[in-house]
């Protein structure tokens, strides 16, 4: 096998065929067709004089030689990455693209509005937001900056918590006409609780641990989606406080639960927490979120 031929986008179509096990999925991945993919793998294949992947109707998985050159691939994506982290590191200006991530509900109900003034105050930056419920990578740059709620921020990121997401329960307030209700009255009540797959384990503890499963016959999988079905019926449902109380269909029932308060954090990559258009970002918006939860 001659080293010497192999390029770094060789590198990738193997990465991408290894981590997806089919070349449909590389394809996306790289954003190539199926065909292309396998012209490459092929041209590679006879270029080195081995097979890389063996073929079966389940898939491709890689041969002793593909997951040398796998291992190899993913040894110079991580320092590519860390070399683009630092290079980032040196920028000092007030321009280039932010890469955040974020929740469907805390983009919906917190920072929509101050993203926007952030964008107008600040106009050579590009604001890219990732609305995802599943982490994403900062290590990786599949982000430069998280907004995420969560007790035990990663050790590898920093950055600073900057308040407590705190809820209640609410229900629809043409039914319940503004009046506060002791939790206890309301164990009996119907209720509309998170799927499993939304995976709130806290919210799914406390309902549990209160009595309240069997009353709720009614789930959803997103936050969102809990407060528009609370809208709509007489069912009640535990909300972040940020969404239920500036929502005019809806009014608060009880105290905030303090047992599922939630710390909220902006954290960054160590090396990105320099540059200046992240500090900038993560001091504006942290600002904003602060007077906001506080």
């Amino acid at each position: 096998m001659n080293e010497q031929n192999i390029r770094w986008d060789d590198l990738q179509i193997i990465a991408a065929i290894a981590d997806t096990g089919t070349l449909s999925g590389a394809g996306r991945r790289l954003g190539v067709s199926h065909a292309t993919v396998f012209r490459r793998l092929t041209n590679l294949e006879n270029q080195l004089g081995v097979t890389l992947f063996e073929r079966s109707r389940t898939g491709y998985s890689a041969s002793a030689a593909g997951e040398d050159l796998f291992a190899v691939a993913k040894r110079v994506q991580t320092d590519i990455t860390g070399a683009e982290r630092r290079l980032a590191g040196k920028d000092l200006k007030l321009s280039g693209t932010i890469r955040v991530t974020t929740t469907d509900t805390l983009f919906a109900g917190l920072l929509a509005k101050p993203f926007d003034t952030f964008r107008t105050d600040y106009p050579d930056i590009k604001l890219e937001v990732v609305i995802s419920n599943q982490v994403q990578s900062l290590s990786k740059r599949e982000a430069d900056v998280a907004i995420r709620p969560t007790d035990n921020p990663p050790e590898t990121l920093v950055g600073r918590k900057v308040g407590v997401i705190r809820q209640s329960v609410y229900g629809q307030r043409q039914h319940w006409q503004n009046e506060q209700t002791p939790l206890q009255t309301l164990t009996g009540h119907l209720w509309i609780g998170p799927d499993n797959h939304m995976g709130n384990r806290a919210l799914e503890t406390w309902m549990a641990r209160n009595g309240l499963d069997e009353f709720s016959h009614y789930r959803v999988d997103s936050m969102l989606g809990m407060q528009t079905a609370t809208r709509s019926g007489a069912a009640v449902a535990v909300l972040p406080d940020y969404l239920g109380e500036v929502d005019p269909e809806l009014c608060r029932l009880t105290d905030s639960i303090g047992e599922l308060d939630i710390p909220l954090w902006i954290l960054t990559h160590p090396d990105l927490r320099r540059v200046k258009r992240i500090r900038e970002f993560t001091q504006v918006i942290g600002e904003c979120l602060r007077k906001r939860l506080g």
